[in-house]
């Protein structure tokens, strides 16, 4: 069966080489306290993998096409960075590789203007990771709505950052988590009607509690980090209450997903755990590749 992993992180070998202390040099604190942790017995929450070693990591789970997902910056300059690095990437590997561009609102409407028509020239297919909570960005911002109004012009969709609430059952605690309202989610895709907005991480779910809008899709990218034990049974709860046409198999590779198994990042378990959750065939070619062609607007599989 064909899969395309809609959400894995890549980061240049600049970051790669010393990701700590890259991340003091150039002020992104909150990144470093996300991605250069370690676990309570010492081992990282996630490696740092080259190109190469991505690409074999897609052979070894059978993912056909990876979506670079970028990452909610604190600086302008880091996103530039980023995005530059999976400029050369897709370049490298149109057939396996497709890229979201990182931005910053407060580099302002025009920049960031200019930042997603560069990104859309260079054949990016959305913008994403984003996260505007992270970055301290009112929902409202002007820049950040300018972002969203263009991507939908430019068909570009929008990957969007996600955590679940702190009052929500078996909700995880983590350093560096962010409060993500659900309401902001809702009003912004309300707000910008031709935008496709994927929501991370099942978008904590939230189409089980609330009618969202018809734009709106949501990915499963660390689905075991975050729902734990009840994971299985979440890919019936959420194809049940979204629709099986909305949810994108994604695995925010380089994370550890099971760190009580893996030493090593994989996205075969996860696909492992899709094909066990009793979910039909005709379900899980819509979940691992189908729907990541139409909100992404991929080209043809080979």
């Amino acid at each position: 069966m064909n899969i395309i992993d809609s959400h894995v992180h890549l980061y240049p070998p600049e970051i790669n080489r010393a990701p700590a202390a890259w991340a003091e040099a150039h002020g992104e604190r909150h990144w470093s306290l996300l991605c250069t942790r370690t676990r309570k017995d010492g081992r990282p929450v996630q490696t740092f993998p080259d190109l190469a070693t991505l690409l074999r990591a897609m052979d070894a789970a059978s993912v056909s096409r990876a979506i670079l997902q970028g990452w909610y910056w604190e600086t302008p300059e880091s996103c530039a960075l980023h995005n530059a690095f999976y400029a050369e990437c897709i370049r490298l590997h149109p057939d396996r590789l497709s890229a979201c561009a990182a931005l910053h609102p407060r580099a302002g409407a025009a920049r960031v203007r200019d930042d997603i028509r560069r990104a859309a020239d260079t054949g990016f297919v959305g913008l994403g990771e984003l996260s505007p909570h992270s970055q301290h960005i009112n929902a409202n911002d002007p820049a950040l709505h300018a972002a969203f109004a263009l991507a939908g012009e430019l068909n570009l969709a929008v990957n969007l950052h996600v955590t679940e609430s702190a009052g929500e059952a078996g909700a995880k605690n983590y350093p560096g988590k962010i409060t993500t309202p659900p309401a902001d989610f809702v009003a912004w895709a309300q707000a910008h009607p031709r935008t496709r907005f994927v929501l991370a991480h099942w978008g904590a779910r939230l189409p089980v509690f609330t009618p969202a809008a018809k734009n709106i899709f949501y990915d499963t990218a660390a689905t075991p980090l975050i729902y734990g034990a009840n994971s299985p049974a979440l890919w019936r709860e959420m194809t049940a209450a979204a629709g099986a046409d909305r949810i994108l198999f994604g695995t925010d590779y380089p994370l550890v997903l099971y760190p009580k198994t893996e030493i090593e990042p994989t996205m075969t378990t996860l696909a492992a755990e899709a094909r066990a959750s009793g979910l039909d065939e005709r379900t899980l070619v819509a979940i691992f590749s189908e729907n990541a062609k139409k909100v992404y607007q991929l080209p043809p599989s080979p």
